[in-house]
């Protein structure tokens, strides 16, 4: 029991109240928003040489000789959301907006500093200090946007949407269901076929396996020299029927693991559907052109979103451990099917036009996103498994 407080004695200070930290989703797609910056400014990583000058000589120069109005929007516009996504990660995990601003801010700055830097190693880039200037202006900019969404209350209604729709330590499930749209952009071989990365995995993993004892037992995998990765044919209509199923219920069951139960699932479920189709109408009309973006839609295919459709809309009532589960079966199917896809000659055509840059000038960045997108949700929904089930709010008891 405390003793008491004499009389005249002045009132002990209250304690100060601590800023509110949460677990922010902005924070795994800050990182990611980082490794596609430094993808697109030092791709293809080939030719690294030491230059005759300084790193920090192009600072020095003027006006560059050739200069687009693309570059100049880009380069503004390109750490803009690095800016915004920094500053609404350090607010939410306590940070006061002051210290989040300029932290933004210097985050865009030094790692723009850092790529100019850097680009001087590599023969094909060019580093420039209107590149430099203008990226350090538009890393303000999404800091400053960031602070006004804050100011707004914009950060705070998100958190009272997010305790409605959400349960707790949901933000590796939402930053993958924003990451799901952007993995669909690049091309696949059949629509929401994510995860075909073996061909391209097999030549790394034989350089990496060659001369050691594992190579005997790795080469039935391996192709041969000359020799395709895969072989030609045509995909069943079965298992092309059971890609676009699993395809769409791979978001819907992630989705679920974090989504309070009720109708609020079958909103994800008609989203699903809805942004699936239009970012695969999109990726379809940049490689073949607007009149063929909708080349997609055969009735193999829309009888396939109809089935994954009801199949979603039936597993919306599944608890969180069952639907991260069936998750981890739907994923590991995907994945599989996805493997065994033939090479088809025009859909390697559209993949070799965005490793060139033709269609995107982050010259094909979301490939990666969309070989990887299915593996990283089959680890969280593993480490959704093995944690502590979080606290439903539509829980009663």
């Amino acid at each position: 029991m405390d003793a008491p407080r004499p009389a005249g004695a002045p009132a002990p200070a209250a304690a100060a109240v601590p800023t509110p930290r949460h677990r922010s989703s902005a924070v795994p797609l800050a990182w990611l928003y980082v490794a596609l910056i430094v993808y697109a400014s030092l791709y293809p990583f080939e030719g690294w040489r030491n230059p005759a000058v300084g790193p920090l000589e192009f600072l020095r120069l003027g006006w560059p000789r050739y200069w687009t109005a693309f570059d100049v929007v880009s380069n503004l516009l390109g750490y803009l959301p690095l800016g915004v996504l920094v500053f609404v990660a350090l607010v939410r995990v306590g940070r006061t907006p002051v210290a989040a601003g300029w932290a933004a801010f210097a985050v865009g700055a030094l790692l723009a500093l850092a790529m100019e830097m850097l680009q001087n190693y590599l023969p094909r880039r060019v580093p420039s200090n209107l590149d430099l200037g203008l990226i350090v202006v538009g890393a303000g900019l999404g800091a400053a946007i960031g602070a006004a969404l804050h100011l707004g209350g914009g950060i705070a209604q998100w958190q009272k949407a997010r305790e409605r729709w959400f349960v707790a330590r949901s933000a590796g499930g939402l930053a993958l269901l924003v990451l799901w749209p952007v993995a669909l952009l690049f091309p696949t071989a059949v629509p929401f076929g994510l995860g075909h990365i073996l061909e391209r995995a097999q030549p790394l993993i034989a350089s990496v396996l060659q001369g050691t004892p594992a190579e005997a037992w790795a080469a039935p995998w391996m192709p041969t020299p000359g020799e395709p990765g895969q072989a030609a044919g045509t995909l069943s209509p079965a298992a092309e029927l059971s890609i676009i199923v699993l395809g769409l219920l791979a978001p819907c069951l992630v989705a679920f693991t974090i989504a309070v139960r009720g109708w609020r699932r079958l909103v994800f479920v008609v989203g699903a559907v809805i942004v699936g189709a239009a970012t695969t109408t999109l990726s379809t009309a940049l490689n073949f052109g607007p009149g063929h973006a909708f080349a997609w839609t055969t009735p193999q295919a829309l009888k396939a979103l109809g089935v994954g459709t009801l199949a979603a809309a039936g597993l919306s009532l599944a608890p969180r451990r069952v639907a991260a589960g069936l998750g981890l079966i739907a994923l590991t199917a995907l994945v599989m099917l996805v493997a065994q896809a033939p090479d088809d000659p025009y859909f390697a055509q559209s993949v070799q036009g965005w490793e060139q840059g033709r269609f995107i000038r982050f010259h094909g960045a979301a490939q990666w996103v969309g070989w990887a997108w299915p593996y990283a949700a089959l680890l969280y929904l593993l480490v959704r498994l093995a944690a502590r089930e979080p606290r439903d709010p539509t829980t009663r008891f």
